[in-house]
């Protein structure tokens, strides 16, 4: 795993309730026994900005890609890639780990576009803890320099856009001339103040 990243640590931030988790049942064989899969189990991540799938109500299981969107719609997907469980979902894309890799992947069903998102499930889970947090603690004044505000709130964006990507480049990679990634785009309206649900500050 590339970060550490425990339950404590998280439990510490958001508490108990503000964490979801996933049943090892929900999960296909072939990702039930993988690093990943068992970290969505213990530690899970933060709910807000990320939200993990519900399982079939009557198999207990997680969606596959192929059940979700047409994997042969997806070129630049991995000929397996209809095979992975459907974990999270993220603005406008499906997200889903693959067991033989680590990875997880964003599926876009509007853009056909299937993105290396995070190199492991660890990775997901610091940018979902460390944008969460910064919904959650950071403060606007209310004063009139809302300009210093957002100067501020920009910076904190960056900082973890830059912490992150010195150890997992893939979750903001939108410098490398491919399509912007989903937390690029979700940062990138942090930093315009939305999704804020504090009180007196418009949320989207």
């Amino acid at each position: 795993m590339l970060f550490d990243v425990t339950r404590s640590e998280v439990t510490g931030i958001f508490g108990e309730d503000g964490l979801s988790t996933l049943p090892a049942t929900a999960f296909p064989p072939s990702a039930a026994d993988t690093e990943g899969a068992r970290l969505l189990q213990t530690v899970g991540v933060p709910t807000g900005t990320f939200y993990l799938r519900e399982p079939d109500e009557d198999s207990g299981l997680l969606p596959l890609v192929q059940d979700v969107v047409d994997a042969e719609d997806f070129e630049d997907a991995p000929q397996d890639a209809g095979q992975w469980p459907v974990f999270g979902w993220l603005l406008n894309a499906h997200i889903a780990l693959d067991p033989g890799s680590g990875k997880v992947y964003a599926f876009d069903p509007d853009e056909q576009t299937g993105q290396e998102l995070h190199a492991d499930v660890s990775s997901l889970v610091q940018v979902a803890v460390r944008l969460q947090r910064l919904l959650e603690e950071f403060t606007f004044s209310g004063g009139d320099d809302e300009e210093a505000d957002f100067e501020r709130l920009e910076c904190e964006v960056e900082r973890i856009r830059q912490e992150t990507s010195s150890i997992d480049p893939l979750p903001f990679q939108d410098d490398s001339g491919e399509d912007d990634t989903v937390w690029s785009v979700l940062s990138e309206e942090i930093a315009m103040g939305q999704h804020f649900t504090g009180d007196g500050f418009p949320t989207a």
